[in-house]
């Protein structure tokens, strides 16, 4: 059995593509059935987010099951396979394996070690488990997944830094306060950035804002956004900065809004407790000379892209960690995969010589009368020898290829030869065992 992906991603696809091919969260059920017959497919899930759209299956015929899924994710859509092919990747076997691994922790994203891919697997694998399309191999194989994203993220720090101008803020706010419990912070503009960079702050901890803007409406509207959010009119904000500790400036003047001059009444009238400035207006709304006073802490838009892009450079130190353990990951579950595969093919191998054996040694005890128990026996033993002696060396060949590459060689071979059928309640069996292991 093999695992098999199909899909498109931001790297691959722009986006009036992926919107074409996103299947709707709330109509799985009819998409994964379809997906599910497709004569090659044996499992199923599909993950459908805003920048990736993917096919995970188990398939005995990998070949035949990309071919399929690829003609199946066109006709679900109505496209021609001309305009969705050069934007489409496939995996199987190991490829595949290691695409979703990196997939669940978030090192195939838009912005490397986001937390949001694992959820969005996470109930993609819920929608192919309500209306039981993945089997065996995908649920431990998508728990594998989880597990691996786990650890990646516990064990390495491709989350802990800031990759947003805003969520940077906040970082930089954190060095600067220490804590953000007790701080209050002012927005003066109410535009998207800011409203953004604002939230981030009352999730770590800010407990008042208060909103500035020229329309006075306009500042009321985002204010009631916040619990206990203050507007205040643009005319009289600066008497208001004492009480401020972080102000977050982006309003569209030509000119500044905050002189040095005022910047430094500010200070004096803090007595020089620090205040965070954030200027990510272009142009700038606060004199970048305000910057040299004691006290005060002054970052524009450019400050805050140079944190962001020397945090993207920590977590792709980190990601090279992730991938490390990935590629462990990986031979751990190819291992169990192939365990899955040879211990029922043991079996039915030897269930197979065992009714040809037993045929044989009952329809020549009934051509030879006058035989007695003992000589029953010596036929019967002798015929349990020469099994015996048939099967040890391809049990051990085939035991030995779970270890490496190329064991499904042997077994597609072996169950080929001896016309072994597939049976799913033997590899349920195996998987329930390993797992107890």
């Amino acid at each position: 059995m093999n695992i098999v992906v199909v899909g498109l991603s931001h790297k691959t696809a722009p986006v009036e593509i992926r919107e074409k091919v996103a299947f709707a969260p709330t109509e799985m059920e009819a998409p994964l059935r379809r997906m599910l017959a497709l004569p090659a497919i044996s499992e199923a899930v599909i993950v459908s987010t805003c920048n990736r759209v993917e096919l995970y299956a188990a398939s005995r015929t990998p070949e035949s099951a990309i071919i399929e899924l690829k003609k199946f994710l066109a006709e679900q859509h109505r496209l021609l396979a001309e305009q969705l092919t050069p934007h489409l990747y496939d995996y199987e076997g190991e490829d595949a394996i290691r695409h979703v691994l990196r997939v669940a922790a978030s090192l195939d994203s838009m912005v490397i070690g986001e937390p949001q891919i694992l959820g969005q697997i996470k109930t993609a694998y819920g929608y192919a488990t309500e209306f039981k399309t993945a089997g065996v191999i995908l649920n431990r194989f998508l728990h594998k997944a989880f597990s691996v994203a786990k650890r990646v993220r516990t064990e390495t720090a491709i989350a802990s830094s800031a990759v947003s101008v805003s969520f940077a803020a906040v970082e930089l706010a954190r060095k600067i306060f220490d804590t953000l419990d007790d701080k209050t912070v002012m927005l003066i503009g109410a535009g998207e950035m800011c409203e953004l960079a604002a939230k981030h702050f009352v999730n770590n901890g800010v407990k008042k804002v208060m909103v500035t803007n020229r329309t006075f409406a306009r500042a009321e509207k985002l204010a009631a956004e916040f619990d206990g959010g203050i507007p205040v009119s643009f005319e009289n904000f600066r008497e208001q900065l004492h009480r401020v500790d972080i102000v977050l400036s982006s309003t569209g003047a030509p000119d500044y809004v905050l002189e040095s001059k005022k910047v430094k009444e500010i200070i004096k009238a803090r007595r020089y407790k620090p205040m965070f400035l954030i200027d990510i207006a272009v142009p700038r709304d606060i004199d970048p000379l305000a910057n040299k006073l004691d006290g005060i802490y002054l970052y524009d838009v450019d400050d805050l892209q140079g944190v962001v892009q020397a945090n993207l450079k920590e977590r792709e130190k980190e990601a090279a960690k992730a991938e490390k353990i990935i590629d462990g990951e990986i031979v751990q579950f190819q291992k169990w995969m192939s365990s899955l595969e040879v211990k029922p093919t043991i079996v039915g191998l030897r269930r197979k010589l065992d009714e040809v054996r037993k045929a044989e040694v009952e329809k020549t005890l009934s051509n030879l009368n006058g035989l007695g128990k003992k000589e029953q026996k010596a036929i019967e033993a002798m015929a349990n020898a020469i099994v015996n002696k048939i099967l040890h060396h391809p049990t051990n060949i085939l035991k030995q290829s779970q270890e490496g590459s190329g064991g499904d060689i042997y077994i597609d071979a072996v169950r080929t030869l001896f016309d072994l059928p597939e049976n799913t309640n033997d590899q349920q069996d195996v998987a329930e065992e390993l797992d107890d292991k």
